[in-house]
């Protein structure tokens, strides 16, 4: 029997399902409301231990997401009610799943799919107390089993061994979720909203996450079949790494730029400068996190990218706060907020926080080829009154004797109202496509909505025909133009934008490969 669902990493993966839903084991309950106090209290301590022994061995992406989970565990005010709920009588396991659960429901019923996402985030929180309450934690999956369930716990797959394979279905699930990332980063094959699965299945189950789908009892016909495809695949893989040391050339001779989207200082680390042209994304808003960054913290960490990539390019974007990414302290709850107070529009409003982050990027220009672009820019007032910043705060630095440069400041192509008529920011210095939100505006269909997945599609001709607008309205004005949407590591894509006359896209670091071997096998 085969289920289809959403690829969200790709890849095949061949093995035993284990079940993700398995509920911890009964808890003990105690004599009293303050043993009842001090047991959850307890549990939430080994809990915050368990996550920070695991930020010890995790990367940037990883360690961003339990840092997160621990400053969650950490408030007052998800464990108050709980508390509380114990003060009238509840045994701790009740009053905390109890108090999870309607943060979960909230988050469960929002309109947008982040916060939808970021439920398996608070579900992580409350199964990994309620594990230390009843000190059940999950029993190690086999090697190369694939886990399945309604979601995964972020915790789940970091603690999990992947070096023998295995893959992750799930039942819900989005591509947006911060296992999805995570997935991606490390070649995890993950495919999401595959409905209800046969639970009772047995034997092995063959996942096959480059087309989203996964076969149940597989029959010996079905099993050859699938490991052909996996094979193929995994042959694409290594031809793709040839490339990777090459500069990416198209079969008629043509050059394409091919750069690294990051998203922490420490993502570099894993990257050799050698492999790609520079960076053509650096977000900048997983550093606005428990707290708001101040000066010299933004600094370090632009630094850090600029001297790990020498001469070539790094173009850092302005926070992009609010929209799927809220930052506390910062950004505001809407009720529509992808078309609220993000991006510039945010930065504008709070420029207290946003001179700060100038400050930081001007003193860090010095240390490299720095290239700052702004998000979410609809109108031509928002790219005066940014540029307007810089200037005034490159003056008070030169008049303070600080260290600094003004770098090439360029905009993000996402609104529609920017490229339907790109001719009015002919004086920024570049334009940066992103295809992600430009899609999803043009099309009004979220991209990891799984009801509307097939109407997202960047190689759709309203979406092709604008970004064709904007390549062209570039070559012809001297204004360089690249893309650092998802679309420019999909090699199914590329294809596409390299006919709409791009030459400079910017893909996940774990993309390199592909992304160059499908570039070279394109005649343009």
């Amino acid at each position: 029997m085969r289920i289809e669902g959403i690829p969200a990493s790709p890849g095949y993966a061949e093995g035993p399902l284990v079940d993700l839903d398995r509920p911890p084991a009964a808890y003990e309950a105690k004599a009293s409301a303050a043993e009842e106090k001090a047991a959850l209290k307890a549990a939430i301590g080994k809990a915050v231990s368990r996550l920070t022994t695991l930020i010890e061995a995790a990367d940037g992406d990883a360690a961003g997401i339990l840092e997160f989970h621990i400053a969650m565990l950490e408030d007052d005010a998800l464990s108050g009610p709980a508390i509380a709920s114990i003060g009238s009588g509840e045994p701790a396991d009740t009053a905390w799943r109890q108090a999870l659960d309607a943060e979960i429901a909230g988050y469960e019923a929002s309109d947008q799919d982040y916060f939808r996402a970021r439920a398996a985030d608070l579900r992580d929180i409350r199964d990994q107390v309620l594990r230390a309450l009843s000190e059940d934690w999950e029993a190690v999956a086999p090697r190369g089993a694939i886990l399945y369930g309604a979601d995964i716990a972020p915790t789940r797959f970091l603690e999990t061994d992947w070096s023998g394979g295995g893959g992750i279905a799930l039942k819900a699930g989005s591509t947006a979720s911060h296992v999805a990332m995570l997935a991606r980063s490390r070649g995890v094959p993950m495919v999401v909203g595959l409905g209800a699965l046969a639970d009772k299945s047995t034997g092995n189950a063959l996942l096959d996450a480059e087309h989203g789908g996964i076969v149940l009892s597989p029959s010996p016909a079905e099993l050859e079949a699938f490991r052909l495809s996996s094979s193929s695949f995994a042959a694409r893989q290594g031809q793709a790494q040839t490339f990777l040391g090459q500069p990416a050339v198209t079969k008629a001779g043509t050059r394409v730029r091919v750069q690294v989207n990051i998203a922490y200082p420490s993502d570099v680390d894993g990257i050799d400068i050698e492999t790609c042209d520079g960076v053509g994304l650096m977000r900048t808003e997983f550093l606005f996190g428990k707290s708001l960054p101040d000066e010299e913290t933004q600094y370090h960490a632009y630094r850090k990218v600029l001297e790990w990539a020498g001469d070539k390019p790094v173009t850092i974007r302005t926070v992009d706060a609010g929209g799927d990414k809220p930052v506390p302290g910062f950004t505001v709850e809407e009720t529509n907020p992808f078309l609220g107070l993000r991006g510039i529009r945010l930065s504008l409003a709070r420029r207290d926080i946003f001179r700060v982050q100038i400050r930081a990027l001007l003193r860090a220009a010095v240390h490299g080829n720095l290239k700052v672009m702004f998000p979410m820019i609809a109108t031509t007032e928002e790219y005066s009154q940014a540029a307007a910043l810089f200037a005034e705060e490159q003056t008070a630095l030169a008049a303070r004797g600080v260290a600094h440069k003004l770098p090439p400041l360029g905009i993000m192509v996402e609104v529609p109202s920017v490229a339907i008529a790109p001719e009015a920011f002919a004086n920024v210095a570049f334009f940066s496509i992103g295809s992600n939100d430009l899609t999803q505006y043009v099309m009004a269909a979220a991209r990891d909505n799984a009801a509307v997945v097939s109407l997202n599609s960047v190689r759709h001709p309203a979406v092709l025909r604008l970004i064709t607008a904007v390549a062209v309205f570039g070559q012809q004005h001297g204004i360089p133009v690249s893309l650092c949407g998802d679309a420019g590591g999909d090699p199914a894509v590329i294809p596409a934008l390299l006919e709409a006359g791009l030459r400079d896209l910017s893909v996940a670091p774990a993309q390199l490969a592909m992304a160059k071997a499908a570039i070279a096998d394109v005649s343009v």
